[in-house]
C-alpha cells in the first residue's frame, strides 16, 4: 500500500494558502503580552510552571484530570506533533480528508503516512472497518502503523463524530496496538451548546495523547501556541520525556511574552471565555449560511458543527466545471480563489485525491475587511444582515449558481 504523496502543483506542497485574518486581538491578552514584553529570559522547554498549571486547569474543567508532569507546551501544534511523532516512531494513519498540516511532520521525519476514508456522517475519524483494512494492508506490505491521528472537531469538515462512531474507531485502533493522538484544537468552537463532544481520552485515558492548538479559540492565530497532554501512565511519562528531549534539541520553545498571555488565556477569565463563546456563535451562523448557499447550488456538504470551515464537494457540477477547463481540485482551487478573491484550498491539500472536486470554504472572509468591521460583525444581533456579509455570500452564491446554470443548459 503506497503512502500518501504530496502533490507537486500549487504554491505549497504541505499546506493551503494563508487563511483570512481572524477577529481582532482581545485587549486583555494584548495588555498581558505587552506587560511581559520586557522579559529577556528564555522560556523553559515544554513551558513554565505557570503555563503548565493553567493547561492542567483547562483540561480538568473538561473532565480530564491532569498534572504538570504529563503536559508540554510549544509554539504551535505542528512542531509539537513533529516532536511527538519522532518520539513514538512508526507509521502514521490519518483520515481522508484531514487537516492540511497533519501529513507534513511525518513526511519531514521520513515516515509513511496512510489515509483511511471517513464515514458518511462525519469527518475527523476514519471509518472503523476502513481503518482495520488499512492497518492490515500496511502490515502485509511490511509497514509498522503505530499512531492514529484523529480530530473530534474536524478541520476541514467542521463536524463532530457521534460518540458511538468515535468509540468504535478507538476500539479498533487500540485493538491493533496503536496509540491515539486526538487533535482537539476546535473543541471549544462548537456552534451549538447542545452538541455532544467526547474526547477519546475520556474513553481510554491510558492510551490517548491530546493535542490542542490554542490559536483556534483562545489566542490570536498569529501567536503560535499549543499544548499536549500525555496519559498518566508509565508509558505516558516515557513519551513525555522523549518528546521534551526532541523539543530541547530543536529549541522548540514559546516566546516568553506569548507564554504569559497563553497562561492567562488558559485560566479562561470572563473576557476570554466570553470572546470564545461569541466567536463560536458567530462562526456557526456564518458557516450555516455558507452551507445553505452551497447546497442550494447543488453541491454536497456535511452540515458544520464546529470551527470556521465547511468542506464542499462540487462533483455534482463536474460537467460545468470541466466545460470551463476545471478537471481537478488544483484547478478548482485556482478558479474559486480567483473568483472569490480569497484563498480557497482544494481537496488535495487535505489528503483527498486531486481528481475529487472538493474544496474548503472558510467563514473568515465574511467577517469583514478591517478590525472595526470584524468587531461589528462579532457584536451584530444578526450578522447576516450586514452589507459586507451579504455581499460575500452573494458572490459565493453567484459563483456556484453560474456553474449550476451551465450544467442545466448543457443537460
Amino acid at each position: 500500500m503506497q503512502p500518501t504523496a504530496s502533490e507537486g502543483r500549487g504554491p505549497a506542497s504541505f499546506g493551503p494558502p494563508a487563511p483570512a485574518p481572524g477577529l481582532p486581538v482581545l485587549p486583555e491578552l494584548a495588555e498581558r503580552l505587552f506587560r511581559c514584553a520586557t522579559g529577556a529570559g528564555p522560556e523553559p522547554v515544554g513551558g513554565s510552571r505557570d503555563l503548565l498549571e493553567a493547561a492542567c486547569g483547562y483540561w480538568s474543567r473538561r473532565g480530564l484530570e491532569t498534572d504538570t508532569y504529563h503536559v508540554a507546551a510549544g509554539p504551535g501544534a505542528q512542531p509539537l506533533l513533529l516532536a511527538l511523532l519522532a518520539a513514538i516512531g512508526g507509521d502514521v494513519l490519518l483520515t481522508r480528508p484531514c487537516a492540511a498540516w497533519y501529513a507534513a511532520p511525518a513526511v519531514l521525519l521520513g515516515r509513511p503516512a496512510y489515509h483511511a476514508p471517513t464515514p458518511a456522517e462525519c469527518g475527523g475519524v476514519p471509518d472503523p472497518f476502513a481503518l482495520l483494512e488499512t492497518v492490515r494492508r500496511v502490515r502485509a506490505e511490511g509497514g509498522d502503523p503505530r499512531v492514529l491521528l484523529l480530530s473530534v472537531a474536524d478541520d476541514p469538515c467542521g463536524t463532530v463524530p457521534p460518540p458511538e462512531v468515535l468509540h468504535e474507531v478507538c476500539e479498533a485502533a487500540l485493538g491493533e496496538g496503536m496509540l491515539i493522538v486526538s487533535d482537539e484544537t476546535y473543541r471549544d468552537t462548537l456552534h451549538e451548546p447542545g452538541t455532544v463532544l467526547f474526547s477519546p481520552a475520556e474513553m481510554h485515558p491510558n492510551d490517548v495523547v491530546v493535542l490542542t492548538d490554542l490559536g483556534a479559540a483562545h489566542v490570536p492565530p498569529g501567536w503560535p501556541a499549543a499544548v499536549v497532554r500525555f496519559p498518566n501512565t508509565w508509558r505516558g511519562g516515557e513519551l513525555h520525556a522523549a518528546t521534551l528531549d526532541i523539543m530541547a534539541g530543536l529549541r522548540t520553545v514559546l516566546a516568553g511574552p506569548v507564554a504569559a498571555a497563553v497562561a492567562h488565556a488558559l485560566t479562561e477569565p470572563q473576557p476570554v471565555a466570553a470572546r470564545t463563546a461569541a466567536a463560536a456563535r458567530l462562526h456557526g451562523t456564518l458557516a450555516a449560511a455558507v452551507h445553505r448557499t452551497v447546497t442550494a447550488a447543488g453541491a454536497l456538504c456535511r452540515p458544520p458543527q464546529a470551527g470556521s470551515h465547511v468542506y464542499v464537494d462540487l462533483d455534482p457540477l463536474r460537467h460545468a466545471l470541466e466545460a470551463r477547463g476545471i478537471s481537478d481540485s488544483v484547478d478548482l482551487e485556482n478558479h474559486l480563489s480567483e473568483r472569490l478573491g480569497e484563498p480557497v484550498p482544494g481537496g488535495h491539500r487535505f489528503g483527498d485525491g486531486p481528481d475529487a472536486l472538493r474544496a474548503r470554504l472558510s467563514t473568515g472572509p465574511l467577517l469583514g475587511g478591517s478590525d472595526s468591521e470584524r468587531l461589528r460583525t462579532l457584536t451584530a444581533e444578526d450578522p447576516l444582515l450586514l452589507q459586507h456579509v451579504d455581499r460575500a455570500l452573494a458572490l459565493l452564491r453567484d459563483t456556484l449558481v453560474e456553474l449550476d446554470d451551465d450544467q442545466r443548459a448543457d443537460a
